[in-house]
């Protein structure tokens, strides 16, 4: 199973599974009982001594025990979300074809003994709808499967300077001009190929409702992010008057443009009303504003400084009286983060221990250890290879927690996820080449203990590629690209990592000193 359960204990003989065992759940994980007799294709009427699902609120809330014997099988979590996580491991214990949508119900379950419960609260993943949109149903599967693998978290990355993706009460333009770009690059940028076709997508109010729900139903957290003061020109070509002076369209290369929004009353009204409207729509404590990449050339033309730190508190001081959190990337840190402030620390693994030396809750999520757009092999038939090297043992082998921190420190650190940036991955097929297996050792790396096997995980997981077949991934196989998997059309621009660790070396050199 992956993740692999912290304490697993095989008993002789099956628990028979077929459509007329009973299923009797407790008060509260009716929803978890709703949920698996359809993701199990069974009806398993209401009644006792066949499944049980019990909520013990003594266990860790995502925790659970699974205990399968010939006579019954029982799952009590924690919590519904324990249950749910106890549920995700019964469907891996039944064989590949229970995945499928067809087929009889008449399955054996192995009698074993599980005790498992998570090692941090944040098991993530980000998903870039703005570089490349990727309709409802497909970000229903891809929370399908990240639940599969118990992560907990979905961080919608829904605006860039390539693309809006999210409606805005009395902002029409915003979804009409900036969800629309007339076409978009082939490969990374230095080779300055275009494909010279349209592209765009929003969500309405609904779509994003219904994503939110389905989450929940999965007992897992979508954490939008509308990325602010910078990465906005599409917002910006949709309505001037929030720019610096820039009259033009939406930004059809990758990369970071110069085009940020002003920061006078307007803008910031803006800002506060796209927030208002996210707020509405998505229950998460923390909401994401970005704070990436936000070049300050328009800024310093107007005799501005200081500015960025300014707009993050006020943005900050709006999601509190929201009774909301702020969540950015690790550029907040610079000037001060406002108190409160979770931190999305990307820029190599210093951040994470400056975010938690400062007393900043934060998400690990260093772009050399979790960045599912780059490269996995030097294999030249991998599609459009960019970053650095990137192997599933790479993923597999990130510790969230950086070497050096205080437990006090520590425990500041929430967790991590993976990043899955779309410049190169225009559709579901090229999101699941890039995202799986490498997500499978990023869900072990964040569920299990810090002494987990790489070479235990490496013997489990051709097992569990039967899995994604079943459940139709186009996943990486292990044996490397396929002829078709490989992009000559797009080509790419690999680094290699001390070329990379340099960068990270100049860019966060103007964190806080905490040494």
């Amino acid at each position: 199973m992956i993740p692999q359960p912290v304490s697993i204990t095989r008993n002789d003989g099956f628990f028979h599974l077929n459509p007329a065992v009973p299923l009797d759940a407790d008060p509260g994980s009716e929803g978890v009982a709703t949920w698996l007799r359809n993701a199990l294709r069974c009806p398993l009427p209401p009644g006792r001594g066949g499944v049980t699902l019990r909520v013990d609120p003594s266990k860790p809330i995502e925790g659970y025990a699974l205990t399968c014997a010939p006579a019954s099988l029982e799952i009590t979590g924690g919590s519904a979300a324990g249950v749910f996580r106890g549920a995700q491991t019964l469907r891996q214990l039944l064989p590949p074809a229970a995945l499928r949508r067809a087929g009889a119900v008449d399955w054996n379950v192995p009698a074993v003994t599980i005790t498992d419960q998570p090692r941090f609260a944040w098991r993530g993943v980000m998903l870039d709808v703005a570089r490349h949109f990727m309709p409802v149903a497909d970000v229903l599967r891809f929370l399908d499967l990240a639940a599969f693998h118990k992560l907990n978290v979905l961080h919608l990355h829904l605006t860039d300077d390539q693309g809006w993706r999210v409606e805005i009460p009395g902002w029409p333009r915003l979804t009409s001009v900036g969800a629309w770009r007339p076409s978009s690059m082939l490969g990374a940028r230095v080779h300055a190929r275009d494909d010279g076709r349209p592209h765009g997508g929003f969500y309405t109010t609904d779509d994003l409702r219904e994503i939110v729900a389905y989450a929940a139903s999965l007992h897992m957290t979508v954490v939008p992010e509308v990325d602010m003061p910078g990465h906005m020109q599409a917002a910006v070509a949709a309505y001037p008057e929030l720019g610096n002076g820039f009259r033009g369209g939406v930004r059809t290369t990758w990369g970071i443009s110069s085009h940020v929004l002003n920061l006078g009353d307007e803008a910031m009204a803006f800002c506060r009303a796209v927030l208002d409207h996210v707020c509405d729509v998505f229950p998460s404590e923390l909401i994401g504003i970005g704070g990436d990449e936000c070049p300050p050339d328009e800024w310093e033309g107007l005799g501005l400084s200081g500015a960025q730190p300014w707009f993050t508190a006020q943005m900050a001081e709006h999601l509190a009286s929201r009774g909301r959190r702020l969540y950015g990337w690790d550029e907040i840190l610079t000037g001060g983060a406002p108190p409160g402030a979770v931190v999305a620390a990307w820029r190599g693994p210093r951040p994470t221990t400056v975010a938690a030396r400062l007393g900043h809750d934060v998400v690990s999520c260093p772009d050399i250890a979790v960045y599912l757009d780059y490269r996995q092999s030097d294999d030249p038939g991998e599609p459009t290879p960019v970053g650095t090297l990137l192997t599933l043992e790479d993923v597999y082998r990130f510790q969230p927690v950086p070497p050096g921190l205080t437990p006090e420190e520590a425990a500041h650190v929430l967790g991590g996820q993976a990043n899955v940036w779309t410049e190169h991955m225009e559709n579901a097929r090229r999101v699941d080449y890039m995202t799986y297996p490498r997500l499978c050792a990023l869900a072990e790396a964040v569920w299990d203990p810090p002494g987990r096997s790489y070479e235990s995980f490496m013997t489990r997981l051709p097992e569990h590629l039967s899995r994604l077949d079943a459940l139709g991934v186009n996943y990486r196989p292990l044996t490397g690209p396929r002829p078709w998997d490989a992009r000559p059309d797009a080509p790419g621009n690999p680094q290699t990592l001390p070329g990379r660790l340099a960068q990270l070396a100049e860019m966060t050199a103007n964190l806080p000193k905490t040494d």
